[in-house]
């Protein structure tokens, strides 16, 4: 990893605060940061550590001090703001969805490609920040090793309560910032991504189908936004899967829980229980801990604290943010989800969109 990589963040909410704790961790250099607004700027500069507030994104692209642009803003806005930092000639995290259109996610691949700074190429990264879990790259490893066998089948889901009520609102329901999608597009995304991560099998069709229980809520009316999405998948290796995915499931906060079944072993993975992955087998099943000396090495070396001593979900950010400046600085660290990982979700989502309009099998490239 480079030290001292310069940091500018747009936007000022919660992600900017994850993203802030991640680039520190990660001993960037949080130089600059631009809001929504002037007074806006200037209190999450305050708030966050961040040694200036500007007054526009063209003032923040302009400073030459910032290596590396931190996208943080709503969906619809990630398209336009990476493709301005990429001109400029800053590398790029951007949160996912990466665009909320196909055609804008591929030409911000392409734009990435063609770039570069001081010489060295752009770098463009999407947190898909669950496949840091280290137990996750334990299940990866498993699958790679062939511990599973031919794979059978995939069972998924990703369950939130935070819009449970037509009381409770935010600016992702609103397709002119959110995008068509909101819950396939917010939690589905990572869902598919850590499916395709750990089983290096990639879906190839999709049937789905959506609801939307609430079309108007407190401050938003006429809503088509999905609050849950079930989906059927079939895979390159022939494997079939399900996957729900809802922002209504009562007393789920954030529950992405993904099991892969293979003909000789079965693998469980539960974000909310990040510290175990379960192995099952028709004899002697068992409960792997997140213990570096039982682990392969690229899980180790997330495992950054010691055993019995849990971490989490800013654990696996940090560890996301500090691969993608180690990136910038010229390494290739395995696993680092990229703009390309960015569009492949925005694909697959579009995929269960057109399924569910439809009501037809939509097939995806593999």
């Amino acid at each position: 990893m480079r030290a001292g990589v310069g940091v500018g963040i747009i936007g000022g909410g919660f992600m900017a605060t994850v993203h802030s704790r991640a680039a520190r961790a990660a001993r960037g250099r949080l130089v600059g940061i631009v809001s929504s607004s002037t007074q806006k700027s200037a209190a999450a500069a305050d708030e966050l550590g961040i040694e200036r507030a500007y007054t526009s994104l063209d003032e923040l692209l302009a400073d030459d001090a910032i290596d590396v642009v931190h996208v943080c803003t709503p969906n619809a806005m990630h398209a336009d703001q990476a493709r301005a930092a990429l001109a400029a000639g800053k590398h790029v995290v951007c949160e996912k969805p990466l665009a909320t259109s196909v055609a804008d996610a591929a030409a911000l691949v392409e734009q990435a490609a063609s770039g570069s700074r001081a010489g060295a190429p752009l770098v463009g990264t999407v947190p898909f920040v669950y496949r840091f879990h280290p137990l996750v790259r334990e299940a990866r490893a498993r699958v790679q090793a062939g511990e599973l066998g031919r794979l059978l089948s995939i069972h998924g889901s990703y369950l939130q309560d935070w819009l449970l009520s037509a009381g409770d609102d935010n600016w992702r329901v609103d397709t002119a910032s959110g995008g068509r999608s909101r819950a396939f597009a917010d939690i589905g995304s990572h869902l598919v991504d850590l499916t395709e991560f750990i089983t290096g099998d990639r879906i190839t069709r999709v049937s789905a189908t959506k609801r939307t229980y609430f079309d108007s809520r407190a401050s938003h009316s006429q809503i088509t936004t999905e609050d849950a999405a079930a989906v059927v998948v079939e895979t390159a290796g022939g494997a079939l899967g399900t996957l729900l995915v809802s922002q209504v499931a009562p007393g789920r906060k954030n529950r992405l829980h993904l099991e892969i079944a293979g003909a000789d072993s079965s693998l469980g993975f539960d974000q909310e229980q990040p510290e175990t992955l379960w192995v099952g087998r028709r004899a002697g099943s068992q409960v792997i801990p997140r213990d570096a000396d039982q682990l392969a090495p690229d899980a180790a070396r997330l495992s950054v604290v010691p055993a019995g001593h849990p971490q989490g979900y800013q654990d696996a950010f940090n560890a996301f943010v500090a691969d993608s400046y180690a990136a910038i600085g010229g390494a290739a660290p395995d696993g680092l989800p990229r703009f390309e990982d960015g569009l492949r979700a925005a694909s697959i989502t579009e995929a269960v969109m057109d399924s569910a309009d439809s009501g037809q099998w939509v097939s995806l490239d593999a």
